[in-house]
């Protein structure tokens, strides 16, 4: 009975200090011939003129089994894209942001069902929209039935809807009250002033009622520098990036990396790829280049860049349980939390929602390849990535295209995945 103890023991260390290294595909269950398909489907859609490049990372077991960037990063230019190009990570960076929470959450430093106003008196008293005015953008309101807890915000069911890139009525609503999505020129704004601003306007719905992704991260943002007495940029890097040595994670990108940054491409009327002007609207001005700007909001929802190596150790110390190289961020325990579904039957019947990922449940397993309790996510940006305990596989597919009619490509990317599992 020792023995089998210490064997079993012996494993379960193994599995959770499991760091991503490069090998042979076939001495992990996939097949390099297989694999290669994928190569030919990006190539067609960059041969289409449907993408200018992409950037796709796979790991079985913590063992990298195919890693390879294609096409161009400035296709005006003609600079090919490298796999190591830094990008716009955008909503994946929502992932990291409920990391931070979590591991606070461990140190007993909050409750997932105490009240936000508990920490941030701003959400006190919450109202929820009752009758909107297109014309003049005015409306009333409705008292709030209770007060949104941190549970609602890493589940986006408070309300609260996001600026710049959210529905009419609350882009209308967050743009007049100079509310920011976190994702462009901030000009010097900082995160706890427009979390602030936030708080005092009305909700979408009554808290719990609906899954309506917005600002709720950037709120949990300005949480964690509450808590922890760090802005959030300092809490990833000494927190998060340092200690899993993520070395090209970054809010705004340092100087001498700026020009690993991948250009933004957009399409064009005829839905072919074209690059992106610098300035482009979102409810206001956004720079394209932001992650090379020197700015001050750290928007925890949105606003950080990296690479696919980079984001894939952070996937691999997730899928070992909270634990990489020897550094514990999470116990197994919170894990399966973020990684169950805390929603019920709300998100339309679509895959349901952990605490900051999007979850394959038995009501959706079988219409994708992925296996049962995957999680995921993506950007805005077109970048998606996910996470698949049973196979053992991280997964990170990379473009940087604002407006996309070919995201189909993703999904492809998937099945070529898996079709290459023997």
């Amino acid at each position: 009975m020792g023995s089998l103890l210490f064997i079993a023991t012996a494993k379960a260390q193994s599995t959770s200090n499991t760091v991503l290294k490069i090998d042979i595909p076939e001495n992990h269950q996939f097949s390099t011939e297989r694999l290669s398909r994928i190569d030919k489907v990006i190539q067609q859609y960059i041969d289409s003129n449907w993408i200018a490049g992409a950037i796709a990372l796979v790991a079985k077991d913590g063992n990298i089994v195919y890693y390879k960037a294609a096409g161009y990063n400035d296709k005006e230019n003609k600079k090919l894209l490298d796999k190591t190009a830094i990008f716009r990570i955008a909503s994946q960076t929502k992932a990291i942001t409920s990391t931070a929470i979590m591991m606070l959450y461990e140190e007993g430093k909050l409750l997932l069902d105490e009240p936000i106003s508990k920490y941030i008196p701003e959400f006190k008293n919450p109202t929820v929209l009752d009758h909107f005015n297109a014309v003049d953008t005015t409306y009333t309101t409705i008292p709030a039935k209770r007060e949104i807890t941190i549970r609602d915000l890493l589940t986006h069911t408070s309300g609260i809807g996001y600026a710049q890139i959210g529905g009419p009525t609350m882009n209308a609503i967050y743009y007049k009250a100079a509310i920011t999505g976190g994702i462009g020129l901030n000009n010097g704004l900082i995160l706890a002033n427009n979390i602030k601003k936030l708080a005092k306007l009305p909700l979408a719905h009554q808290p719990g009622d609906k899954f309506t992704y917005g600002l709720n991260t950037d709120v949990l943002g300005y949480l964690v520098e509450i808590l922890s007495g760090s802005s959030l940029d300092q809490f990833f890097k000494e927190r998060i990036f340092e200690p899993l040595g993520m070395k090209d994670t970054y809010f705004y990108i340092p100087e001498a990396k700026q020009n690993r940054l991948m250009v933004l491409q957009t399409e064009d009327k005829t839905h072919h790829t074209t690059k992106l002007p610098l300035i482009v609207q979102l409810n206001g001005d956004c720079f394209s280049n932001y992650p090379n700007l020197n700015q001050t909001y750290y928007s925890g929802g949105g606003g950080l860049s990296s690479t696919a190596y980079d984001y894939s150790i952070f996937m691999q110390m997730l899928l070992n349980g909270g634990e990489y190289n020897g550094k514990r961020l999470l116990s197994p325990a919170t894990i399966r939390m973020m990684t169950t579904n805390q929603i019920g039957e709300l998100y339309n019947n679509k895959n349901k929602f952990g605490l900051g990922f999007e979850l394959v449940t038995e009501a959706n397993y079988g219409k994708t390849p992925l296996s049962l309790g995957t999680f995921s996510w993506g950007g805005m940006f077109s970048s998606s990535y996910w996470i698949d305990p049973k196979e053992k596989i991280v997964a990170q597919f990379v473009l940087q295209v604002l407006h996309n009619s070919h995201g189909d490509i993703a999904e492809k990317f998937k099945t070529l995945v898996y079709q290459a599992l023997q």
